[in-house]
C-alpha cells in the first residue's frame, strides 16, 4: 500500500480496512475502483453506494497536493458505469492560484479522462464552493447530479445552484462527459499523437479552441489531459491540469515528467501555451514542446 494512504487508512471502517489492501498494493493504484470491485467491497463491508463513497473519502483526501493551503479536500465521483473515481485538490507552488484544481474538478476530470460517460453522484468532505458548482453545471447530468455531504441529506446540484446559468442556456448540445472527437489527425511521435488525441476529446464549445497536453514519464508511460471549458469561462480547466491531476492520482511525482507536449490551434482566440510553460517550469519540467492542430 502506498505510504500516502497510511494515515488515512486508520480512519476507515474495520471491514473496509480488511478488504482494501489487495486493491491498494500497486504503487500506481489508479485512484479508482471499477464497478466489479465496488460490488465486491459492498458485499464484504455491508455498505451501500453512498456509504461506501463516504467511507472512502479519507483515501481520496490523502491524494491531495495542498502545497499552499495545507488543507486537504477529497471527493469521490460515482459514474453511471458503477465505477468510483477519487479526486482531491491540487495546488502548484510557484504557479498562479488560478492553476489550482479543486477536489470536485479533480474527481470529475478523473472520471472523464478514464472514459466515463456520465456521473450519478459526487461525494465530498466539504461543501462545494461556487466555482465547483458552476463547473459541475457543465456536466451532461446537469442539475440532477446528486451531491452528498457529511451530516446532510442527499441533495442535487440544482439545490446547491438555483437559478443556474450554463451550457443549456447557450444552446450547447454536446456537454462535458459526452463523447467528442474534433477530428484532427494524430501525427508526429507517440507523445505528439497522445496530445492531439487529448485535444480531440476537448470540451471547448465557447472558444472553439480545443487543446490537449501529453506528459512522458520516466517509466515510459504517457499521461494526457484534455481542455474542459465552462459557460462561465473562469471555471474552465486547462489541459495541463487535467494531465497533472491524473498523474498525481496515479501515484507519480512531478519529477517523473521528462517531456511535455501541448497540442492546440495556431489561430485560436486563446492559447494555453504561456500558462502551460509557466506551470511546468514551476514544477521542474523544462522540456516542453507545442504541436499545432491541422
Amino acid at each position: 500500500m502506498r505510504s500516502r494512504f497510511d494515515a488515512a487508512f486508520a480512519q476507515l471502517p474495520a471491514s473496509l480496512q480488511a478488504a482494501l489492501p489487495p486493491l491498494l498494493a500497486d504503487d500506481h493504484f489508479p485512484a479508482m475502483l471499477r464497478a466489479q470491485e465496488v460490488e465486491t467491497l459492498k458485499h464484504q463491508t455491508g455498505l451501500d453506494d453512498d456509504a461506501l463513497a463516504f467511507a472512502l473519502l479519507p483515501l481520496a483526501a490523502a491524494c491531495a497536493r495542498a502545497a499552499i493551503s495545507n488543507f486537504n479536500v477529497g471527493a469521490v465521483a460515482r459514474g453511471v458505469s458503477g465505477n468510483l473515481y477519487f479526486g482531491a485538490n491540487m495546488e502548484f507552488a510557484g504557479a498562479t492560484m488560478q492553476q489550482t484544481v479543486h477536489a470536485e474538478q479533480s474527481a470529475i476530470t478523473h472520471a472523464w479522462m478514464r472514459g466515463e460517460k456520465g456521473l450519478a453522484s459526487i461525494t465530498v468532505n466539504y461543501t462545494p464552493c461556487g466555482h465547483c458548482r458552476q463547473f459541475m453545471n457543465e456536466l451532461n447530468s446537469g442539475v440532477k447530479l446528486q451531491i452528498n455531504l457529511p451530516g446532510r441529506k442527499p441533495a442535487t446540484l440544482g439545490d446547491y445552484l438555483p437559478d443556474s446559468f450554463g451550457p443549456r442556456d447557450l444552446a450547447i448540445e454536446t456537454l462535458l462527459l459526452d463523447e467528442m472527437d474534433h477530428g484532427y489527425a494524430a501525427e508526429g511521435d507517440e507523445l505528439n499523437q497522445a496530445a492531439i488525441v487529448a485535444a480531440n476529446r476537448s470540451h471547448a464549445p465557447y472558444s472553439k479552441a480545443p487543446a490537449g497536453v501529453a506528459l512522458a514519464l520516466k517509466d515510459g508511460n504517457i499521461i494526457a489531459g484534455s481542455y474542459a471549458e465552462n459557460a462561465a469561462f473562469n471555471p474552465s480547466l486547462p489541459p495541463l491540469q487535467a494531465a497533472l491531476n491524473l498523474l498525481s492520482l496515479s501515484g507519480y511525482e512531478y519529477a517523473d515528467i521528462q517531456r511535455a507536449v501541448l497540442a492546440e490551434l495556431a489561430d485560436a482566440p486563446l492559447t494555453q501555451w504561456d500558462a502551460t510553460v509557466a506551470t511546468l517550469k514551476a514544477l521542474g519540467c523544462q522540456n516542453i514542446d507545442r504541436t499545432l492542430l491541422a
